[in-house]
């Protein structure tokens, strides 16, 4: 039944968002490009995150993202570096197809193999019900980044402590949460800051999401492979 109920959701949501595959479209550029200095650590390519496999339509290691979105996570690198600070991108744009990859995993309830790294606290049979996986991802669009703080020197960049990892699952994500220490809360503040100021809006669940308030494909779910 539920499976039932969400393919004829997706169908629905194609038929009022359009989904775009083929080639990269214009106006989508390569984030190292586009950014300066920028790290990346694309985990939807490896098999370090809560699927536990490389997901679909991730053919390289390669970052994209709408240019109108880079030029704004520029200025905010730029403001960055003159802290000794940078950022450090975990996804941007995200096929459909991988989208489709989270759905059929989040279905299969016996496979919860991430499931003390990446949703500890939550059951993965409320996955959907409680927002966490969706037929749709503003990463479609293209103007979407998941990103943190990163300090810079000599050796690799060092990660900001944000009282959580990259996509984990639970309350403890939301960027106002209290169960976090002042330090940490302080260092999420701070990203949001400057996303905002820079013309990207936050997620009340997630510290590290934001989408570009001006989005140049609002209506648009794009589904080209990362190549």
């Amino acid at each position: 039944m539920k499976r039932h109920l969400l393919t004829s959701l997706a169908a629905l949501l194609t038929g009022l968002y359009p989904v775009q595959a083929c080639c990269q479209p214009a106006g989508f550029v390569n984030v190292n490009d586009a950014v300066p200095d920028v790290s990346t650590e694309l985990r939807y390519f490896t098999e370090d995150n809560f699927v536990g496999e490389r997901i679909d339509g991730y053919e390289a290691d390669s970052c994209y993202i709408s240019a109108d979105a880079a030029n704004a996570l520029a200025e905010v690198q730029k403001e960055l570096e003159a802290f000794g600070l940078g950022l450090k991108i975990f996804d941007a744009y995200r096929p459909q197809r991988a989208v489709d990859h989270f759905v059929r995993w989040a279905e299969d309830l016996a496979d919860t193999r991430m499931k003390a790294k990446y949703y500890p606290g939550v059951e993965k049979k409320h996955l959907f019900r409680d927002g966490y996986i969706a037929a749709r991802s503003g990463h479609s669009r293209g103007s979407t980044v998941d990103l943190t703080i990163v300090s810079l020197g000599p050796d690799d960049p060092v990660e900001l402590d944000m009282g959580t990892g990259w996509d984990y699952f639970g309350p403890r994500s939301w960027p106002a949460s209290l169960d976090v220490s002042p330090q940490q809360r302080a260092n999420r503040m701070l990203l949001q800051s400057l996303m905002v100021k820079h013309g990207f809006k936050p997620l009340a669940e997630e510290w590290w999401h934001f989408t570009l308030k001006d989005e140049p494909f609002p209506k648009t779910y794009f589904d080209f492979v990362i190549e």
